[in-house]
């Protein structure tokens, strides 16, 4: 796995969600392509200092959802393809996201515009396969 799974205990999120997030980031910026192997829960467990149980529940949700699938005898793996969503489904899921950003670019005390023009470079990052946005660091 990329060293740019991080996890911060100071993040009010939980540590399986933070894990979750941060491979599914890595899919979707091409960092993790499809078919790539990903460590064994042990193995993630012990370079993020993590107990296994925390990485079980979050490769177990990744393989719920269709990010990630496992290959008896061989390992867990990043799908062929993305999951497939309804369009109800999709549209929720991007409502939730985009109320959690919003409420930090408020929060922040952000403009309308930068943080659309924010949302536009990092979608442009990723669009362009480049794997990161404007500012973006490794």
């Amino acid at each position: 796995m990329p060293p740019a799974l991080r996890i911060d205990p100071r993040d009010a999120r939980p540590i399986w969600r933070q894990i979750e997030e941060g491979v599914q980031h890595l899919v979707a910026r091409g960092a993790l392509p499809s078919g790539t192997a990903v460590p064994s829960v042990r193995d993630l467990a012990k370079d993020l200092q993590v107990n296994p149980a925390t990485v079980f529940k979050a490769y177990q949700r990744l393989t719920d959802a269709g990010v990630l699938t496992v290959r008896r005898g061989e390992g867990t793996f990043v799908a062929d393809s993305p999951p497939a969503a309804s369009d109800a489904q999709r549209l929720g899921r991007l409502r939730e996201e985009a109320v959690r950003y919003a409420s930090l670019a408020v929060t922040l005390g952000a403009s309308r515009e930068e943080t659309v023009a924010t949302l536009e470079a990092v979608w442009r990052g990723l669009k362009d396969g480049n794997g990161k946005a404007e500012g973006d660091e490794e």
